[in-house]
């Protein structure tokens, strides 16, 4: 039996290696088992405070951003683009800003133009939450509250995965 063991296992580790490296890769993409989005309340630059179960019927995409982040300033005019393109079908996006100084934030968003709400995410709890580390990081949940993707990193052409998935999410 313990030869059966060895002999099963390196096939076994092997593909969960392979598995795990296509995760760790810059822009990895994961369909996640459906489960409920945990909820927070985070105040935005407008101002005002939003909790994310307020948002329960509409797609909702969480981007978690840096002003320091490279990829997430190039990321911002196409998340601009989405939102403005799909906002009236049902679709929210709130880009989770993680810079402890709240200046910062203010002031890239409104250099880049950014027409979806910046929420101030300064002491990390919401990205600890949602167990998030790489910048940036995208998250879509679907109009029950269920997480359904997650994006880590960013590289030209993400965006239109996103489309997909969002118009997808739309159609449930």
């Amino acid at each position: 039996m313990n030869s059966r063991i060895h002999a099963i296992f390196p096939r076994s580790a092997a593909i969960i290696a392979v598995w795990l490296a296509a995760l760790a890769s810059a822009g990895a993409t994961a369909a996640l088992t459906p489960g409920p989005a945990p909820d927070f309340t985070l105040h935005s630059v407008a101002g005002t405070n939003l909790r994310l179960t307020e948002q329960r019927g509409q797609v909702v995409m969480l981007n978690f951003w840096a002003t320091w982040c490279g990829p997430c300033r190039q990321e911002m005019p196409q998340l601009n683009r989405l939102y403005e393109k799909y906002r009236a079908s049902g679709f929210v996006l709130f880009g989770v800003n993680v810079d402890e100084d709240v200046r910062n934030a203010a002031g890239t968003s409104s250099r880049l133009g950014l027409r979806f709400p910046v929420l101030l995410d300064t002491d990390k709890k919401v990205s600890r939450l949602y167990d998030l580390s790489t910048m940036p990081s995208t998250v879509l949940i679907d109009r029950g509250g269920r997480v359904r993707y997650i994006h880590l990193g960013y590289k030209d052409g993400y965006e239109q995965t996103y489309e997909n998935q969002i118009r997808e999410l739309l159609r449930e």
